[in-house]
C-alpha cells in the first residue's frame, strides 16, 4: 500500500486518533472575573489557569470570599469571564449545558413534588424521553438508597436524603461533568461525613468528571484526585497537588499516613500569611 493510501486508511486514521492526547474536559486560560455595581468594582477571581481531565475528581479549598463558587459558576456557564478563555471539551463554553450537572449547598427541591418528580424535573426542562428518564431516575434512587422514598415529599425527608435527591436530579441527564458547590455545608457533622463517604462510593461507580467546592480540608482530601488551594480574593490557584491515596476510600482512609500528611500541608498553607 502506498504511503498516501495508508494515511487515508480509516483503520490507520482511527489508530492515530487514539494516540493523540484528548482535550481536557474543562480548561481555563487566564480567566478573571470582576463584578461591578454602581461605581464599585470587585475583582473576585483570577487570573486562573486550570485544566481538568476526564474522569478525575478535583477538590477546591480556599478562604471564604476567594471566588471558589464564582469559579464553579463560570465552569457551569452561569457566568462569563471578564478576561481569558474557558473551554469545555476543547470548544469555547457559551452557556449552560446538559453535559454539566450541578449540586448546590441548598437542595432546591420543589416542596409540592415527590422525590421522583423532583428527580425527573430535568427531563421536562431538557425534553428528555420520558420512559428513559423514568428508568434512570428509579435506578439513581435505588443507587442512593432512596427507592422506598420515591413517593415522599421533601418535608418528609432528612437533610441528607434531600441532598441525595438533589444528586439524583443532577445526574438524571447523565452529565459528563458534575459540579458540587459545598453540597454538605448545611448538614450536621455526622450526616456530612456519611454523605462524603457515600459520594466517594457513587463517584467510584459512575466515574464522572467532578469539581468539588468545599471549606473542609478533610472532605477535599477524602474525595479528590487533586487538591487545589486558592488564595484570598482575588482568588488564584496557589497550590495544585495530586491526592495519591488508594481507592476505594472509606472511614479508615483518614488514618492513612498520606492523608494526614496532605491535610497538614493544606492547613499550614492556608493558614500561613505567605499564602494570602
Amino acid at each position: 500500500m502506498k504511503p498516501d493510501a495508508l494515511a487515508a486508511s480509516p483503520v490507520v486514521a482511527a489508530a492515530i486518533d487514539r494516540t493523540r492526547p484528548s482535550a481536557p474536559v474543562v480548561e481555563l486560560k487566564g480567566v478573571t472575573k470582576t463584578f461591578s455595581a454602581d461605581s464599585h468594582t470587585v475583582h473576585a477571581l483570577g487570573p486562573v489557569d486550570l485544566a481538568i481531565e476526564a474522569g478525575t475528581f478535583v477538590s477546591v479549598v480556599g478562604p471564604s470570599g476567594c471566588g471558589k463558587s464564582t469559579l464553579l459558576r463560570l465552569i457551569a456557564g452561569l457566568e462569563t469571564p471578564t478576561q481569558g478563555s474557558l473551554l469545555r471539551g476543547g470548544a469555547a463554553l457559551d452557556g449552560p449545558s446538559r453535559e454539566v450537572g450541578i449540586v448546590f449547598q441548598d437542595h432546591v427541591l420543589f416542596p409540592w413534588a415527590t422525590v421522583l418528580d423532583n428527580v425527573l424535573l430535568p427531563a421536562e426542562v431538557m425534553a428528555l424521553p420520558r420512559g428513559q428518564a423514568l428508568e434512570r431516575a428509579r435506578w439513581l434512587l435505588e443507587l442512593t438508597g432512596l427507592k422506598d422514598f420515591a413517593g415522599h415529599r421533601p418535608h418528609m425527608l432528612s437533610g441528607g436524603m434531600k441532598q441525595r435527591t438533589a444528586f439524583c436530579r443532577a445526574m438524571l441527564a447523565d452529565p459528563k461533568v458534575l459540579l458540587l458547590d459545598e453540597p454538605f455545608a448545611a448538614l450536621d457533622a455526622l450526616t456530612r461525613e456519611e454523605l462524603s463517604l457515600e459520594l466517594s462510593r457513587l463517584w467510584q461507580d459512575l466515574r464522572r468528571t467532578a469539581l468539588l467546592i468545599t471549606h473542609s480540608i478533610d472532605e477535599a482530601v477524602l474525595l479528590g484526585d487533586r487538591l487545589i488551594l486558592m488564595s484570598q480574593r482575588p482568588g488564584r490557584i496557589r497550590l495544585d497537588v495530586p491526592i495519591d491515596l488508594p481507592r476505594p476510600r472509606d472511614v479508615n482512609t483518614e488514618k492513612h499516613p498520606r492523608f494526614i500528611e496532605l491535610r497538614q500541608m493544606a492547613r499550614e498553607f492556608l493558614f500561613s500569611p505567605a499564602s494570602a
